[in-house]
This record gives structure tokens, sequence and C-alpha cells, in this order.
């Protein structure tokens, strides 16, 4: 049987966890223990966010004087989905899974004049409070 997983980027980095790699290993390796035993049976499909990773590169990437501008946001999606996949493609054959584990990088296509693009409710990176952001 064919078995899809949602894996969300807060799973994997915690509010309030420094965002750590080995924070987010050990979280990962979680997810990879218990979801062994469903690849060991079945066809797994995985998929994971990454907000708060690549929120961290664009805080970094924007940071960065040495840039003439920042990094764009599709070049940093791509890397922390590839530095995840990684992450969870060692996990789950560590966790004993012996089927081939593949880690893909995904591209989507939006429309730039979506009416949902005024009103947003999925935010990347750290969430500050007003005292903070001021």
């Amino acid at each position: 049987m064919r078995i899809v997983v949602a894996l969300g980027g807060n799973a994997l980095l915690r509010r309030g966890e420094r965002p750590d790699a080995d924070v987010q290993i050990a979280h990962i390796e979680q997810a990879a223990l218990a979801l062994a035993p469903l690849a060991r049976e079945h066809e797994l499909l995985l998929c994971h966010g990454n907000g708060p990773q690549v929120g961290l590169l664009a805080m970094e990437t924007g940071a960065d004087r040495s840039l003439s501008r920042a990094y764009p946001l599709d070049a940093l999606v791509g890397q922390t989905q590839g530095m995840i996949g990684a992450w969870l493609s060692q996990a789950l054959t560590n966790a004993g899974v012996v089927s081939p584990v593949l880690a893909l990088v995904t591209h989507v296509l939006v429309d730039a004049a979506d009416p949902a693009f005024a009103a947003p409710t999925k935010f990347i990176g750290s969430v500050y409070s007003q005292d903070e952001a001021t």
C-alpha cells in the first residue's frame, strides 16, 4: 500500500527551540523511528515543511553585507529541501529502512495574482512580539 505522511517544518524545529542542526536532527530521528515500521511494510511517501529552516536562511542572507542582494527565496527553499531530505534519508536508513530512500527537490507554480496573497496565513521565519519588532 502507498502511504503519504506529511511532517510540518515545525515538527522538525519547535517554537522557542534553538535552530541548531543537532536539535532538528534529533526530531527527525524520532520521526524516522516512528515511520520506519510503515516504510518497511509499505511504500512511504514523506513530505515535509521547511518554514523555520528557510526563514533562518532568509534572515542570514538578508543580513549578509557582502551580498549585493539577498538570495532569492526559491534558492533558499531548494537548499532547505535538500538539507532536510538528506537528514530524513539518513535517519530512515539508520532506523532500519532497507528499501531505497530518495530525497527530491520540488518546485511549485503559483499565480502572482492569487487573491490569497492579500491575506497571508502561513509565514516563514521567526515570530516576533510587537516589542521585539519595534
